[in-house]
C-alpha cells in the first residue's frame, strides 16, 4: 500500500553498468556441477517528504521512509553439449512507514496502512549455446503485502552476432495481481470493512494483470562507442484506479479515485556508451514515453565513472525528467463532477524533476578489506526533487561475492 513517487521508481538501487560484450573458449575445460558464480546483496535506505498527498485529494504529508534488502544468488553448470545452465536466486523484503497512507482512516491511532512489510522472491533459469550464440532463459517471481498479491511469470531470449558485436534480446513478462480493494472510511459502502486489524468484514478483491515486453538491439561501434536501442510496451487491464485515494470537487463532494481499467504503454530508448579512455567512460540514456491516458515524457540520464585507482572509482550520476498531465489529473477540488474519472494524484501530474548522486565503487584484486571472496562494494547516494515539492534521499550499498 506503499506510496513511493511513479517517476522515482527505478532510481531506487539502481546499479548502472556499461555493455559488455563476452566470449568464451569452449576448448577450456568446463565443470559439470552446479557451482555458484556469484552472490549479490544490496541494502538500501529510501525517505521522501511532500505536500500532495493523494490518499487526500492532492493535499497533505507524502513523509514515507523505505528500508529494503534483497539476496540474490547465482550458479551455473555445463552440460554434456557444452552449454552453460544458469539458475538465479533472488529473495527481497523491505519495510515502510507512510504518513500519507496512514491518513485512510484517521479517526484511527494508527490505520493498517501507516506500515507494512513486503515480500518478493524470485527465480530463472537460462541456458547459453555458446556455439549458436544464443541465450534463453525463463523467470518467476511473487510478492505480498497487506493488500496486494502479485505472480509474475517471463521469457527471454538473446542472439549475437558471429563477432558478438551485435546482439538482439526479447524479453516477455506478465503480472497476475490482485488488490483488496480500500477505501476512505468516509467512502465505504455500508457495512463493508475498513482493512484495519481485527475487522473481519468484507473486503473484495479486484485483479490487475500486466503484459510487457522489451526489445532492444546493442551493437559495438568502435572500440570506444557502443549503442543500443530500446522498446518496452506494456498493456495493464483491471483496477488501475487506487480506491483510498480521495478526489474533490468543485461542488464540494468528495469521492473515491476512478481510472480506465485499461492502460497502454510506449516507451522508446536509445542508449550510448562512450570509453573517453582508461579511466572514463560516459553512459547516457534517453527514453520518450507516451500512453493512451495523455501522458507523455522524457527521460535524460547522464553517468560517467571515473577511475581513481586500479580498484577504486566513482560514479556521478545526473537525471532531468519531464512530463505533462494525464487527461483525468485535476488538483484538490478542481474537478467538475459530471467527469467519468478523475484524479488529484500528482505522480499523473505536469512536473519536471531532477535526480543527482554519486557512486563510489571498491574492487581490490585481493577482495575488499582482503578477503578473496569478496569481490566488490559499491555505495550510492541520490537526492530526487520535483517541481510540485516532492523530495527524496537514497541510499543503497551494493556487495558482490564471489
Amino acid at each position: 500500500m506503499r506510496k513511493i513517487s511513479l517517476s522515482v521508481l527505478g532510481m531506487y538501487f539502481s546499479i548502472l553498468s556499461a555493455f559488455s560484450q563476452t566470449t568464451v573458449d569452449s576448448s577450456q575445460y568446463k565443470s559439470k556441477r552446479l557451482t555458484v558464480d556469484e552472490i549479490n546483496f544490496v541494502s538500501g535506505y529510501y525517505h521522501q517528504d511532500g505536500n500532495h498527498s493523494a490518499v487526500t485529494g492532492g493535499v497533505g504529508t507524502e513523509n514515507l521512509t523505505d528500508f529494503a534488502n534483497t539476496i540474490e544468488l547465482k550458479m551455473s553448470k555445463y552440460d554434456s553439449k557444452l552449454r552453460k545452465r544458469s539458475l538465479g536466486l533472488e529473495m527481497g523484503i523491505d519495510h515502510y512507514t507512510s504518513a500519507s497512507s496512514d491518513k485512510i482512516d484517521p479517526r484511527t491511532i494508527s490505520s493498517a496502512s501507516m506500515s507494512d512489510t513486503r515480500f518478493y522472491p524470485s527465480a530463472s533459469w537460462s541456458i547459453q549455446n555458446e556455439e549458436k550464440r544464443t541465450t534463453f532463459g525463463i523467470t518467476g517471481a511473487f510478492s505480498k503485502e497487506y493488500d496486494y498479491t502479485s505472480y509474475g511469470a517471463g521469457l527471454n531470449f538473446t542472439k549475437a552476432s558471429k563477432n558478438n558485436n551485435r546482439e538482439f534480446t526479447a524479453k516477455l513478462q506478465t503480472y497476475f495481481d490482485q488488490w483488496k480493494v480500500i477505501y476512505a472510511y468516509e467512502l465505504k459502502p455500508a457495512g463493508y470493512g475498513s482493512g484495519a486489524e481485527h475487522d473481519d468484514r468484507t473486503l473484495f478483491n479486484s485483479p490487475r494483470d500486466s503484459y510487457s515486453g522489451s526489445f532492444s538491439l546493442s551493437q559495438v561501434v568502435n572500440q570506444r562507442l557502443q549503442i543500443a536501442i530500446v522498446a518496452e510496451p506494456t498493456y495493464q487491464h483491471g483496477l488501475l484506479a487506487t480506491k483510498y485515494q480521495r478526489v474533490y470537487f468543485t461542488d464540494g463532494s468528495e469521492r473515491a479515485e476512478t481510472l480506465p481499467g485499461s492502460r497502454f504503454k510506449l516507451p522508446l530508448g536509445i542508449r550510448a556508451n562512450y570509453f573517453l579512455g582508461d579511466r572514463f567512460i560516459l553512459r547516457s540514456f534517453y527514453r520518450y514515453y507516451q500512453d493512451n491516458w495523455g501522458l507523455k515524457a522524457h527521460t535524460i540520464d547522464l553517468e560517467m565513472p571515473v577511475k581513481l585507482t586500479s580498484f577504486v572509482s566513482i560514479s556521478p550520476f545526473y537525471r532531468f525528467y519531464s512530463q505533462n498531465a494525464v487527461t483525468y489529473f485535476a488538483p484538490y477540488a478542481q474537478h467538475d463532477a459530471s467527469e467519468n474519472y478523475y484524479t488529484s494524484d500528482y505522480d499523473l501530474s505536469k512536473f519536471t524533476s531532477n535526480y543527482v548522486g554519486a557512486g563510489i565503487r571498491l574492487a581490490p584484486p585481493k577482495g575488499v578489506f582482503g578477503i578473496q571472496q569478496w569481490a566488490s562494494a559499491e555505495l550510492r547516494y541520490g537526492h530526487y526533487s520535483r517541481s510540485d515539492g516532492l523530495q527524496s534521499n537514497q541510499l543503497s550499498l551494493h556487495i558482490k561475492l564471489k
